[in-house]
């Protein structure tokens, strides 16, 4: 398997976790039959009589270069914030993903309908970049946390 096989097939696994602590929680994916560029607009509608929901690959719309922006997670029905957006790292050696961080930050700042929650894993990662990141939070106010899984885990326990 390539390189670039390894490291999706990594980034699924961590969002398997998150996809399980979503479920731990009492959410029910929606929308998984549509469109990726339709399930927002199902997702934020609430036809589906489901206070607690996802949706998995959401098209948000245009970035900040004037391409389609995608997230792993689209949270509706969460006891604290009405919606939250989840976006899933890996980087479990040396590479570029830490070095996509700004854009990431950028995006979710210009971008984003609703805050977002960066999940960095994997142990590859440049020194400084999630520092650098978690720093973001204090300029970026759709910036709401930056986590490790495991501090995921924790959040999700205290927030979802």
């Amino acid at each position: 398997m390539s390189q670039g096989g390894r490291a999706n097939r990594a980034g699924k696994v961590l969002e398997s976790a998150v996809e399980g602590a979503l479920k731990g929680h009492g959410y029910v994916e929606v929308a998984s039959d549509l469109k990726k560029k339709e399930r927002l607009a199902y997702l934020v509608v609430d036809s589906t009589n489901i206070p607690k929901r996802y949706a998995r690959q959401v098209h948000l719309g245009k970035g900040i270069y004037g391409t389609d922006i995608y997230v792993e997670f689209y949270i509706i029905g969460c006891p604290s914030i009405p919606s939250i957006i989840i976006e899933c790292k890996w980087q479990q050696v040396g590479g570029s993903v830490d070095e996509k961080l700004p854009y990431v930050n950028l995006t979710i700042q210009n971008c984003y309908p609703a805050p977002a929650v960066v999940l960095i894993d994997g142990g590859g990662m440049k020194p400084g970049a999630i520092a650098w990141l978690t720093q973001q939070i204090n300029f970026n106010q759709n910036l709401l946390a930056v986590h490790t899984m495991s501090s995921f885990i924790v959040w999700a326990n205290n927030n979802l």
